[in-house]
């Protein structure tokens, strides 16, 4: 079975790679500073929406990781 990057060619997928660990990288600083203020607010203000707020956007990182790992595996399996 055919995965689903095997339409690009090999520079797509570098060029794509790239982006993509940059967005991770960025969407886990955005965690990060999210979890801060998370901790900050809760100290203040006791529990709220916002103490859980992080946790909704892990499983997208935790997507991002894994399309990185499948885009590598791509870029090693045309070499």
């Amino acid at each position: 079975m055919a995965s689903q990057f095997s339409t690009y060619t090999t520079e797509e997928l570098t060029k794509k790679l790239k982006t993509q660990k940059r967005l991770s990288i960025f969407h886990f600083c955005i965690i990060v500073l999210l979890f801060l203020v998370a901790i900050y607010k809760t100290y203040k203000e006791g529990i709220s929406f916002s103490s859980f707020l992080p946790l909704f956007f892990i499983p997208m990182q935790i997507f991002f990781t894994l399309d990185i790992k499948k885009l590598k595996k791509e870029i090693a399996s045309r070499k």
